[in-house]
């Protein structure tokens, strides 16, 4: 059975359970869970991580842990009983442990090393603590490293602050606010500005001295030298070298390494020096001889010097290598550092150019405590400390020290009967008063234990030496006395043997008799003469002799006058000893009374040091003074007291103060001073208002704590002496003492007088005070009289009074003292201090102080409240506190955060520092007093009001500051607890006041302002990013909640409450507040959504009773939404929930149709926005982001009409093309925006990136942008337009400079089309299928422009590559609905071949393929898929009879390129493809092929011939599929004709166009062998055997006349070279005959190719030629599978070059918004042939039906059988392939209806055009005479050939190009029917019809030339229309199409309107388009 824990609460996991039982809950080692029953040794309860699984588990797997339980019960919370520490680092970790794993998936190396070292250093510090064996203070260090990396990780984790008080993490809710705000803000500033440091330690360690002259022992010194002051600041540091230069003890690592200890920040300047001189020990001279001699001397070597502030910018790691220098006489050695500091070069020099001296220094700051826990390794090695000379900065009691540093300075010595100089050496003895020599008490430096003796450095040859060099000597205090120094003076001679002889000595006392030691400074010492072998162990002998001269009597002429001298310099540094005799006197004055009145008038005089050292001792002596005489030295010893007190002040000495306080607690024993005392401060108190000088009752007052603490102790001490007599009589002292106080605070000054100073002085001593008063009177004694002090200063203070500032320091102080924690005081000052407040905060003056004492009492009340019991009777004291707080200065505090947060913050760091603390600290105040305020606090304030006006205020007053302190800037970002407990008083305080407001302002009382400030603020605090719990970690979340609940909820609640009060008023908020509650509606929280979404339905239902609709609402809806989603807002959940609430709400309104119609069209918004944002983000590809952001354009304009986001998004495509360096297809997209704008003088507002400008300043910056780009992507022609539109422009405002730029800029774009190479790109259909794609793909078919080089392979993988988790459909079918449906992504990929517009340029000969290349590829609507298939039963032997062909047409929504890569499928066609006519297209595009690569041989167009051969190959020798024969044995049998009658046409075609292929080899044949290299000779050998054979199984043996004609054959080679040389003298009213094939032609192969489907697809459409490359590479076509097939659209080429190389036009023509160009009427041209008609004369076509009119082309939208047949005029090659390319010469005797010209559209440039003859132009910039020509290049070539054959007139200009006629497009002109013109043969060109002028030559001439490019400014119309079949379409008019019009005449500008025939160029006229505002 399950009972309920009571103890085993808490657990932690020790082994992991994998759960597998029934019920079981899986564990992981180290999980929490928390545990609910027990059963049998099973536990049940849940992970702490994961609450809501519950579970059961062995209690053997679970360690128990300590726990308190809160909220016993079901929802029960436990909480571990262990270190608060603990509990944190456990969290900590874990939250660190996902966010560490992120780190290493983010790619942040270094955090997560440095994290993953710092984790380690926690567990490792954790399991210390857990241990439990540290000491408290080893604890305490512990603790504190760990907090300190704890916060170190959350900072580098971005995680937040955590208020901590000793270590451990604070409850928000147990400590008050303002409590909180300084525990953040000290951390806070701990982390940003550690504190200065004062103290510096310098490290030293010697390594090495490098030099090439070593070979002695050496000696190194360290000291700090003050450049400026020239004298050195520390004592030295001495390493001794052995003769590699290395330290002599390297094991003994304080013997190399020491810390100069105590510098002050002053010294750390440029002019600090580390100066170190290098003594030698050795012979006397460096290079002398070794001799016999073994004496050894201290001789100099080098120095060098380095400045301490190189160390402040030096990298510390680094070791220094310091320059050694040798002086140049060594005369001057004890100046070398001084002279190298001066940079005096002439006196010293290198000592050798390898000289250096190793050492490592770094400067290390803190106090030396701090540095060994820091830097534990250094001191635990070893490390000397050298000391300062002197104390430092900071003198501490206790510290002991008593060092006498003695400098040799120099000396003056005779001769002594030598020739030479002396070569002096000094010995050092220490002596003690019996004459023994101090053992070990001379040292020459730290760092080397002290000696016996000191021996100084020799100079040779020196009487005079200066030697500089400064001993120490730590001489115990004790020993002092009767201690004395001698010096021996020896020569050291250089010859003999090397002795040291002694010649003389000096001493000195170290003590003089009355117990001062030896004075500091420069004592000149008398060398007293002795013999060499003189002994000087009996010290009494020499003793009694004087020592220095300046003690010499005046009658002792004989010393006195002898040169001989010696000069030491003494300075003590002890905390024992003193120099100075007034101190003495002092202490010893009971031994002279006498001298008592000048002793403490020279106590001021007297060092502070000195002083300190002996506080107790003088304190004793004052007191004891003033017992005994107190009237005679009353005043006198008073005075001394106030001088040490304020001795103590300075900040040198301070330290001492604690030794003070220890005084009077343990040592004062004045029982009677306090009676002296109160009666000296009283008689200086009284003096006060009358003294002229203040300065020393200034320095009283100063003093006054202290003196106050003598005079209560002096009389607690008497009371126990008395028993408590003359207590009365004390009081009254004491109340007179404060009423002379009173009096004298309550004169009224100016602020600068010498008595406002003086009562500024008393106020900043008085609250010290309070703490001694406390010791004898009550609280409220005290407290009274502070507040009569207080209260007695003058209320009318002057302004910019010091003593206003000081009166509010000093009730600062007096809210922070002992006496006003005590409730009772509290209520007697607190009407003080908050009179004082108001006044001040009103006025706006000392806003930090006034915010300090805010804080410190709120913070009391806090503390107050939490630490008592509910039953404490100090509980209504606590009520009443805020009362009056909240009285007294809520309404103040309000207007002051107002004040300050709009002022404009100060522009200094600092201040602004201190700017943003004031503004923190009364946010924390106000915080804290609205946390304090209870119910009935709320009712009190709000009945204070005395009118409405008043209420009104103060609650926009408090809204506006709530909106404050929502901001993000108020707090720091990682403060969220402070967030936190805000956000919870805002919203406590809002449910307070919100009902206020319903009962206050509304109905007729109604106010907006106050209501809308109430929704607004509710709004904003909503959307805080501290409230969204879903960023939050689990652990964070969990606690969040617990504590807080989810605010957001609770606030949205009370909205909607507030709303349903509103009533009739809410039309005040629409549309105001949708954008708001829509921001609030998309916050993640469902329980925040379904509260709030509702209110949008009240929306539309007030809407539509004011207005009859809810446009206002749907309109601000969609613009909020699209600004809200794009910054990351809203989701799936969200659009889900919009809907079906608002569905639901409306079911039953009357308005419900409009309604469902604004939430689907708001729905279908959020669709299209979230799948742009889920596309925009960061690595997602630019294909994804560029169709989402085409479908939210289009959304945008076509649905939503809105323009400016329109504008807008129309800028994001194109950087996001720009980008993808789709610059086509990003100039198309700007084009968007170009034809939007007009060219107009209207100012246009700043927009975008866009300046503030005219219209036709944007639209011309548009033009040059959209040609860059259009430049860019190759697509000149279209640049070429907008060139021509500019130019107009330019002309038009006679700016010819601008106008040269730009026709430059066209030709350049010329050149570039003739010059450059473009690749032909590959177009692919794609199938999104399945429910997973985003809604603008979903089920939906598009049509996709490859990469330039992309085929139908790489296209697939790239698709895959962007959709990851797509499955490949491996079949061409439709899917069905399953597919559709499905839960995933389908992806059905193949290739499509284009079905160009333009025909008319590609039907033209003599066009250059890079120039046809352009129109084949570009404005393309329809796409075309060929998949062979049987039909019926497959004959094995023959599949051509079964195979037909299914070709699916598709037309898209727009032409492709456009502004984007893939445009939608919006129409698909099916047709099939009979056998029969599919071969007679596969033998029509083989014959076009061949005829291709024979002209391209012909022209020298071919590197080589081996495209051509391998073409003649696989057609004469198919091996695989039988080639021709295979089609006679399928459609030439009896059995075909007599099944199939209707096909007879058909079959006659077939054996046309075989016949033909036949010829075409044989020529091919011709020209091979003409060009086949030598080594191929057997290859075209065997081909024309195999083509004889073919011939035969044709049944040709010999082919007639005009067969045998060469059907290719140019006079000069190329089909362009006489393009003008026979005129086109046709009339231009006549017809043309036009014959239609009843089947479709197609550019596209199937598997039925003659060439064993070996060959890609060559397009009869399009008239285009493969590459050399790609007709070996020839490809079948695609059958079942499109994915696996190697198929991809027709890579045709312009050139012979390998499809590497190819060009292709990347730029792309727009179509529905691109004006229309009149540029691309048809041209007129004679159907040109090679061969003579072989059918009788009578069918001709007559002359004028050929020469006029468009070329026939077929339809390409309709079917086969629904083609109107033609009759056929003439069966030749070229008449058939050229002038009539869908002929069929066995179908119908008629000639098909007209086609309807090309429809113009609005909005285009040409739409008022009408067709003009050619012969009507009226300017003519060429002018050329043409000679006369034979009528056809064959008359000269073949006598076969009929010569004037109506046929042959325009061959000779055409030549073999003819065969790349297109024969399926949309036609512009007309076809006139058969029956008008009879038939009749066409006569000679000789015998034409004078009807033609020779002013016709100039058209026909130019109707060669290549024609414009395709308009890119069709933007109108949203579909380019469909021509009728022509079977249905009108009769057109009679006229005769327009020839295309000179170049000058395509300017929109210069176009002629119909029925004038000015040729005056008009002005241009803008464009009739809605114009943007933008």
């Amino acid at each position: 059975m399950w009972i309920p824990t009571e103890h085993e609460k808490y657990g932690v996991v020790l082994a992991s359970f994998r759960g597998t039982v029934q019920h079981g809950l899986p564990l992981e080692i180290g999980d929490t869970v928390q545990i609910l029953e027990k059963c049998e040794g099973w536990y049940r309860g849940f992970i702490l991580k994961n609450p809501n699984v519950k579970g059961i588990f062995p209690s053997s797997y679970i360690h128990l842990k300590n726990a308190h339980v809160k909220n016993k019960g079901q929802f029960e919370t436990v909480i571990p009983v262990e270190d608060s520490v603990i509990t944190e680092m456990t969290s900590t970790l874990r939250d660190w442990g996902a966010m560490w794993k992120q780190l290493y998936v983010k790619n942040e190396g270094d955090l997560f090393h440095r994290l993953w070292h710092v984790m380690n250093e926690i567990l490792d510090l954790r399991r210390q603590v857990l241990v439990g064996h540290l000491t408290h203070d080893r604890m305490r260090d512990v603790k504190q490293h760990i907090t300190a990396r704890l916060d170190w990780g959350n900072e580098q984790l971005c995680l937040d602050l955590v208020p901590r008080r000793e270590f451990s993490m604070v409850d928000p809710d147990e400590i008050s606010v303002t409590e909180l705000y300084r525990l953040m803000e000290h951390r806070h500033r701990k982390k940003e500005t550690p504190a200065p440091v004062s103290t510096h330690h310098l490290f030293v360690h010697m390594k090495s001295l490098m030099s090439a002259n070593l070979g002695e022992e050496l000696e190194v010194f360290f000291h700090i030298y003050d450049g400026r002051e020239n004298k050195p600041l520390s004592e030295r540091f001495f390493v001794k070298l052995n003769k590699s230069g290395l330290p002599k003890s390297p094991e003994k690592t304080e013997r190399q390494c020491t810390l100069f200890v105590d510098l002050g920040s002053s010294d750390l300047r440029k002019d600090v020096y580390i100066v170190v001189h290098i003594i030698r020990i050795g012979r006397m001279g460096a290079g002398e001889k070794k001799n016999l001699c073994s004496v050894q001397y201290r001789r100099p070597f080098g120095c060098a010097v380095v400045s301490i502030a190189d160390l402040l910018t030096a990298d510390s790691k680094d070791d220094h290598l310091l320059k050694v220098y040798a002086c140049n006489t060594e005369s001057e050695w004890s100046q070398i550092h001084e002279n190298i500091i001066k940079k005096a070069n002439s006196r010293y020099n290198l000592s050798g150019s390898n000289t250096g001296l190793a050492v490592a220094l770094q400067l290390l700051h803190g106090d030396i405590e701090q540095l060994r826990r820091e830097y534990m390794v250094l001191f635990t090695r070893g490390v000397s400390i050298t000391r300062k000379l002197g104390f430092s900065d900071i003198i501490m009691p206790g510290e002991m020290r008593n060092d006498l540093y003695v400098t040799l300075e120099k000396g003056e010595f005779e001769k002594g009967g030598k020739s030479v100089a002396r070569n002096v050496e000094i010995t050092v003895y220490v002596l003690d008063v019996d004459g023994q020599i101090l053992k070990g008490h001379v040292a020459a430096g730290a760092g080397e234990p002290g000696a016996d003796e000191y021996h100084s450095l020799v100079l040779y040859h020196n009487n005079s030496p200066r030697w500089a060099e400064q001993i120490k000597l730590p001489i115990p205090v004790d020993m002092f006395r009767g201690s004395h120094v001698r010096f021996e003076f020896r020569h050291c001679s250089t010859k003999d043997k090397g002795e040291k002889k002694l010649f003389g000595y000096s001493f000195v006392p170290l003590m003089q008799e009355d117990g001062r030691t030896l004075p500091d400074g420069t004592h000149e010492l008398i060398i007293h003469k002795c013999e060499e072998n003189a002994s000087l162990a009996d010290c009494s002998r020499y003793l009694r002799l004087p020592f220095s001269k300046a003690n010499l009597p005046s009658n002792n002429q004989t010393l006195k006058g002898t040169k001989e001298s010696f000069w030491i310099t003494s300075f003590l540094c002890s905390t024992k000893l003193t120099q100075n005799g007034d101190m003495l006197d002092l202490l010893k004055w009971r031994a002279h009374p006498e001298r008592i009145n000048d002793s403490l008038s020279k106590l001021k005089e007297i060092d502070g040091s000195e002083i300190v050292k002996f506080l107790q001792d003088t304190l004793d002596t004052l007191f004891g003074i003033l017992d005994e005489s107190s009237q005679r030295y009353g005043l006198k010893v008073f005075d001394s007291l106030v001088h040490i007190i304020n001795l103590l002040q300075d900040s040198k000495f301070q330290h001492f103060k604690p030794v003070m306080d220890t005084y009077i607690e343990s040592h004062f024993a004045g029982a009677l001073s306090y009676r002296d005392l109160i009666k000296v401060l009283k008689w200086y108190v009284d003096r006060i208002v009358d003294a002229e000088h203040q300065d020393h009752i200034q320095q009283v007052l100063k003093a006054s704590e202290y003196i106050f603490k003598y005079i209560i102790q002096s009389r607690r001490l008497f009371s126990l002496a008395t028993g408590g007599q003359n207590e009365e009589e004390f009081r009254v002292c004491i109340h007179e003492l404060f009423m002379s106080i009173r009096f004298f605070l309550s004169q009224e000054s100016k602020g600068t007088s010498p008595v406002a100073q003086t009562q500024a002085v008393f106020l900043r001593a008085f609250p010290a005070v309070y703490g001694e008063l406390l010791k004898i009177f009550t609280v409220r004694e005290v407290a009274g009289f502070v507040r009569e002090t207080l209260g007695s200063l003058p209320s009318v203070v002057q302004p910019d009074c010091p003593l206003d500032a000081v009166k509010l320091q000093c009730i600062a102080k007096t809210v922070e003292s002992q006496l006003y924690i005590n409730p009772e005081s509290r209520c007697i000052l607190l009407p003080v201090v908050l009179r004082v407040l108001q006044n001040h905060m009103q006025e706006q003056r000392d806003l930090v102080m006034c915010a300090r004492i805010l804080t410190s009492m709120l913070s009391l009340i806090k503390k107050e409240e939490n630490g008592t019991a509910v039953s404490n009777p100090t509980e209504p004291v606590v009520s009443e506190e805020v009362e009056l707080i909240v009285e007294s200065l809520l309404g103040v505090l309000l207007r002051t955060i107002l004040e300050i947060s709009n002022r404009p913050q100060p522009a200094g760091p600092t201040m602004r520092l201190q700017f943003q603390d004031v503004t923190g600290e009364f946010v924390a105040c106000l915080l804290a007093l609205l946390r304090q305020m209870s119910d009935r606090h709320y009712q009190q304030l709000l009945q204070a009001f005395s009118s409405k006006d008043n209420l009104r205020d103060f609650l926009l007053q408090i809204f506006t500051v709530f909106r404050i302190l929502i901001r993000p800037e108020m707090f720091p970002k990682d403060w969220t607890v402070m967030r936190l407990v805000t956000n919870n008083v805002i919203i406590t305080t809002v449910l307070y006041l919100s009902e206020a407001l319903r009962k206050n302002f509304l109905n007729d009382k109604f106010d907006f302002k106050v209501w809308d400030l109430y929704f607004y603020l509710s709004v904003i605090f909503i959307n805080q990013p501290c409230l969204q719990l879903e960023s939050f970690s689990p652990s964070k979340r969990k606690k969040t909640l617990e504590k807080y609940g989810d605010m957001r909820v609770m606030m949205g609640c009370e909205i909607f409450s507030m709303w349903q009060n509103l009533g009739e008023h809410k039309l005040n908020f629409i549309p105001a507040m949708i954008g708001p509650f829509l921001e609030v509606t998309l916050v993640p929280q469902p329980d925040l959504r379904n509260v709030m979404i509702p209110i949008f339905h009240d929306m539309m239902d007030w809407e539509q009773r004011r207005s009859g609709n809810f446009k206002q609402v749907e309109a601000k809806l969609i613009d909020k939404l699209d600004s809200l989603m794009s910054d990351g807002k809203g989701d799936e959940t969200y659009r889900e929930l919009f809907n079906s609430i608002l569905l639901k709400k409306i079911e039953r309104e009357t308005w419900r149709e409009s309604g469902i119609s604004l939430i689907a069209t708001v729905t279908r918004l959020m669709e299209r926005l979230l799948d742009y944002r889920d596309c925009m983000k960061l690595g997602e590809v630019d294909g994804k982001k560029i169709g989402c952001t085409v479908s939210l354009l289009n959304f945008y304009k076509t649905e939503l009409n809105k323009e400016e986001m329109y504008i807008r998004y129309i800028h994001k495509l194109y950087d996001l093309h720009l980008k993808a360096q789709n610059y086509t297809e990003a100039s198309y997209t700007l084009l968007l925006y170009d034809e939007l704008l007009e060219w107009s003088d209207r100012p246009l507002r700043e927009f975008l990136n866009y300046p503030m400008q005219s219209e036709w300043q944007r639209k011309e910056f548009l033009h040059l942008t959209i040609v860059q780009n259009f430049d860019r992507g190759k697509c000149w022609e279209n640049g070429i337009i907008l060139c021509r539109e500019l130019a107009d422009q330019y002309e038009s405002y006679y700016d010819y400079r601008n106008l040269s730029k730009m026709r430059m800029m066209e030709a350049s774009l010329y050149d570039k089309i003739m010059d450059q190479q473009r690749l032909e790109p590959e177009f692919f259909r794609v199938g999104f299928y399945g429910k997973k794609f985003p809604f603008f793909l979903r089920n939906k078919e598009f049509v996709c422009r490859g990469h330039d080089y992309e085929r139908l392979e790489a296209f697939q993988q790239r698709m895959l590559n962007e959709f990851p988790h797509a499955i490949a459909m491996q079949h061409v079918n439709q899917p069905d609905q399953t597919i559709y449906q499905a839960d995933a992504q389908y992806l059905q990929i193949y290739a499509v071949t284009p079905i160009p517009e333009s025909q008319d340029v590609l039907q033209r000969d003599g066009v250059p393929d890079n120039i046809k290349s352009f129109y084949k590829f570009n404005h393309i609507w329809r796409f075309r898929y060929d998949r062979p298939f049987h039909k019926g039963t497959k004959d094995k032997e023959n599949e051509f009879k079964s195979l037909w062909v299914e070709r699916t047409t598709l037309t898209l929504v727009q032409s492709l390129p456009g502004i984007s890569r893939w445009f939608e499928v919006d129409k698909r066609e099916l047709v099939e493809v009979s056998p029969l006519e599919n071969a007679i297209e596969v033998i029509e595009n083989k014959n076009l092929q061949l005829r291709t690569l024979i002209t391209q041989c012909q022209s020298r167009q071919m590197q080589n011939i081996n495209p051509l051969t391998m073409c003649l190959n696989g057609v004469i020798d198919a091996a695989v599929n039988g080639g021709l024969a295979r089609y006679q044995e399928a459609f030439f049998v009896k059995d075909y004709i007599m099944n199939h009658p209707e096909d007879g046409e058909k079959i006659g075609r077939l054996r046309e166009l075989m016949f033909e292929q036949a010829h075409i080899l044989e020529y091919g044949l011709a020209v091979h062998e003409k060009f086949v290299p030598q080594d191929m000779r057997p290859l075209h050998k065997k081909l024309v055997d195999q083509f004889h054979l073919m011939k035969s199984s044709l049944g040709i043996q010999e082919f007639p006349g005009y067969v045998r004609a060469s059907p290719v054959h140019f006079t000069n080679g190329s089909p362009r070279t006489c393009r003008n040389s026979v005129p086109n003298v046709i009339s231009p009213d006549s017809g043309r005959g036009v014959a239609r094939r009843s089947y479709p032609a197609v550019n596209r192969y199937s598997s039925s190719s003659l060439s064993s489907q070996a060959s890609n697809e060559v397009s009869n459409i399009t008239g285009q030629s493969e590459s050399s490359d790609e007709v070996f590479n020839m490809q079948p076509s695609p059958s079942t599978s499109s994915l696996s097939s190697n198929h991809s659209a027709s890579p045709n080429v312009t050139s012979s070059a390998p499809s590497s190389a190819r060009g292709s036009p990347q730029m792309a023509e727009k179509h529905k918004h691109s004006r229309e160009n009149t540029c691309l009427s048809p041209r007129e041209r004679p159907v040109s042939a090679i061969f003579p008609n072989p059918l009788d004369p009578a069918q001709r076509v007559p002359p004028h039906q050929i020469g006029d009119a468009t070329l026939p082309r077929s339809d390409p939208n309709l079917s086969a059988p629904d083609k109107v047949r033609a009759t056929p005029s003439s069966w030749s090659l070229d008449s058939v392939k050229e002038g009539f390319p869908s002929f069929s010469d066995s179908v119908g005797k008629m000639l098909c209806p007209p086609i309807p010209p090309r429809p113009q559209y609005s909005g285009s440039s040409a739409k008022s055009m009408r067709s003009q003859s050619p012969v009507s132009t009226s300017r003519s910039p060429q002018k050329t005479t043409v000679p006369p020509f034979t009528p056809s290049p064959t008359e000269c070539q073949s006598t076969s050939l009929v010569s004037n054959s109506p046929v042959l007139s325009g061959s000779y200009s055409s030549g073999i190009s003819s065969l790349s006629r297109c024969s399926v497009s949309e036609a512009s002109g007309t076809e006139l029917p058969a029956s008008d013109h009879p038939p009749y043969p066409m006569p000679p060109p000789a015998t034409l019809p004078n009807s033609v002028s020779s002013s016709s030559d100039e058209p026909i001439r130019r109707e060669n030339k290549t024609p414009p490019p395709y308009s890119v400014y069709e933007r109108n119309n949203p579909r380019r229309p469909v021509p009728l079949p022509h079977s249905l379409s009108i009769p057109p008019q009679t006229d005769p199409p327009a020839l295309p019009p000179k170049p000058h005449q395509l300017r929109t500008g210069s176009m002629k309107l119909e029925g004038t025939s000015d040729p005056r160029v008009p002005r241009p006229r803008p464009l009739p388009r809605k114009v943007s505002q933008l």
